[in-house]
């Protein structure tokens, strides 16, 4: 979703509605213009054992609430996330056309253009490999659901980037691309500025930039921001950039100091100039 009003930045920073404690709230659009974030990642509402998601957006006033929302706040819906695929499996549920078929509409009717599909614990290809086969078939629908909507899958994955790349090329859908989150790498101990530049910016359609819970981002001594901005200017990347996790494990639920703390310093990198101590 664009606004009139916006200068455009090579990076933008957004926020996730769900992380804020603000999933399909309207809420969520306040709070993050207070916190000085330039967008809203929408969740699709909890899935846990429902049919479907517990979606507000299949109906039009709500569409329309939470758009005239995004524009009173002068702010954008970059994507929206299927977040109960964190813990649900994308290849043991019979209706998942159905279910990407209410985030594809979800997309369109909320002017989003990227889909953010987390391939969760049930479905790490690292640790169930003989899923393998039929994840990609179901990907590969998706993709051509996607592809005629004209929007984007996002998926996160377990793996490395290699291993990523070639999950795209059996996949074969230019709607499928990786949803790239930080904290995979650091956690697997592997060199995130490598894997972001052998993935490439075209492969790349969006990124959660926050590490676990732990420290807030101008704390974290195991991911320097400024390389990563250095690394993405060379890869000639843009797009936006969400905000999911990062809090400070002694005060979690401190929605305002934490992303207000962790979307400032993003901005201090990517929207502004960065001083040597950086």
């Amino acid at each position: 979703m664009s606004s009139p009003k916006r200068n455009v930045s090579q990076y933008r920073i957004a926020a996730c509605d769900w992380m804020i404690l603000k999933r399909q709230k309207i809420g969520a659009f306040k709070l993050v213009s207070e916190l000085k974030g330039d967008g809203v990642e929408v969740d699709m509402g909890g899935l846990g054992m429902r049919d479907s998601f517990d979606n507000k957006l299949r109906q039009v006033s709500f569409q329309q609430l939470f758009k005239a929302e995004a524009i009173k706040y002068n702010l954008e819906i970059p994507s929206i996330a299927m977040s109960g695929f964190y813990a649900q499996s994308f290849v043991k549920r019979t209706n998942y056309k159905e279910l990407s078929q209410d985030c594809i509409q979800t997309m369109v009717a909320m002017g989003a253009k990227v889909a953010f599909l987390p391939l969760g614990v049930q479905c790490d290809l690292i640790k169930n490999p003989e899923i393998r086969p039929e994840l990609v078939k179901r990907l590969k629908e998706v993709g051509e659901m996607a592809l005629k909507a004209g929007v984007v899958i996002g998926i996160e994955t377990s793996l490395d980037a290699k291993g990523e790349i070639k999950l795209l090329d059996e996949i074969n859908s230019p709607a499928i691309k990786i949803y790239y989150n930080f904290q995979n790498p650091l956690v697997a101990g592997r060199d995130l500025y490598k894997e972001l530049k052998i993935l490439g910016k075209n492969r790349i359609c969006q990124i959660h930039c926050t590490d676990t819970d732990d420290v807030m981002l101008p704390y974290n001594t195991r991911l320097d921001m400024s390389k990563v901005k250095k690394t993405l200017d060379k890869m000639g990347w843009s797009g936006w950039l969400v905000v999911e996790r990062s809090r400070d494990k002694n005060d979690p639920r401190n929605v305002v100091r934490n992303f207000g703390t962790n979307i400032s310093f993003l901005k201090s990198v990517f929207q502004g100039k960065i001083s040597k101590n950086n």
